[in-house]
């Protein structure tokens, strides 16, 4: 589809990729000490369709040996901030055929995918679009691919672990909120909430319909690990959680995820999230869970950092950003 040098890349093919796919990242992660093992069928639950992402245009995939893929690579793409197109390129390479030119290739066609969609994009021409993506801190190869294209770091993330027998201490929540059970029929609020709580955050991302849609779909869903704290029939914060079973048995772990912690503005510096953040953690204890982990943006500016290590949670992993303007 794309040549660079002898490396050509070919369009993904669900009829036949997501399995070929799924194992390169199990590989490609477990070698590199990142904790995302997808399964088929979690990979094409993630890779659904949505405005931003069609997975015919926006992954490509590089053939290796006996039927394997060598390399996958992705492109999508969404508003932030109300602002700016944000293209976010994700890039997996087999470990044995790293400093080949795969990556360097993946990444000359993401970049050409990227100006044409954002061409494509209906908004003012004006806005502007930046292209960028995540690597591990210490994982080599993603700094100097960055570099050599003219990225440069934008942002830093912190991925956190605690164990869940470790004592998490009494925080109560506020006066006048409960945390109830929850049914589906409040999805919409609960999600809504959250969407709100995190337009405060930096350069914010325009959700979707189909955002929804996905997160609600998931196959790992369960919201009974849900912590929801109300004000009558307002949602005041959430914390989302959830396990993956196949990706904890990959791991060799017994952990939950806190995918999302949220407070709406009006019941912040009342001590709530620490309420239900170790409201959490006393459930995943009872369910007999053993760690508890959570992503972080450095730079957040409600003070999560703080808030998570106060709570036991450490830093175990450090991811970087890259960013450069798009020139369409």
């Amino acid at each position: 589809m794309t040549p660079s040098g002898t490396i050509a890349t070919r369009a993904f093919d669900p009829s036949r990729d997501w399995s070929s796919a799924a194992e390169l990242i199990a590989t490609a992660h477990l070698h590199d000490g990142v904790d995302w093992i997808p399964t088929a069928e979690s990979l094409a639950h993630d890779w659904s369709p949505e405005p931003g992402f069609d997975l015919i245009a926006d992954a490509v995939a590089v053939d290796g040996r006996a039927g394997r893929l060598d390399g996958v690579a992705t492109v999508d793409r969404r508003e932030r901030d109300g602002r700016m197109i944000s293209h976010h390129v994700s890039i997996w390479v087999r470990p044995e055929r790293r400093r080949r030119g795969l990556g360097t290739a993946m990444l000359e066609w993401a970049e050409g995918r990227c100006r044409e969609a954002g061409r494509a994009w209906p908004r003012p021409p004006d806005w502007p679009h930046v292209i960028g993506g995540y690597g591990m801190l210490g994982v080599p190869g993603h700094a100097e691919l960055a570099a050599h294209h003219g990225y440069r770091t934008h942002r830093h993330a912190y991925l956190m672990l605690r164990r869940v027998a470790d004592p998490v201490g009494e925080h109560p929540l506020p006066p006048g909120l409960e945390v109830r059970p929850v049914d589906p029929s409040q999805f919409r609020a609960i999600w809504d909430a959250d969407v709100e709580a995190f337009q405060d955050h930096p350069e914010p991302a325009t959700r979707t319909e189909a955002d929804f849609e996905h997160w609600f779909t998931s196959p790992y869903l369960d919201p009974s690990l849900y912590q929801v704290a109300w004000d009558g029939d307002r949602v005041a914060g959430s914390v989302l959680t959830s396990i993956n079973p196949d990706e904890n048995e990959r791991l060799g772990v017994n952990r939950a995820w806190l995918d999302h912690v949220s407070v709406r503005r009006p019941y912040r510096q009342r001590g709530l999230a620490a309420a239900l953040i170790a409201s959490t953690i006393r459930l995943l204890a009872a369910r007999g869970v053993e760690e508890a982990a959570l992503g972080v943006d450095a730079e957040n500016p409600s003070g999560a950092l703080r808030l998570y290590e106060g709570l036991g949670f450490r830093r175990y992993h450090e991811e970087i950003g890259y960013r450069k303007e798009l020139s369409l």
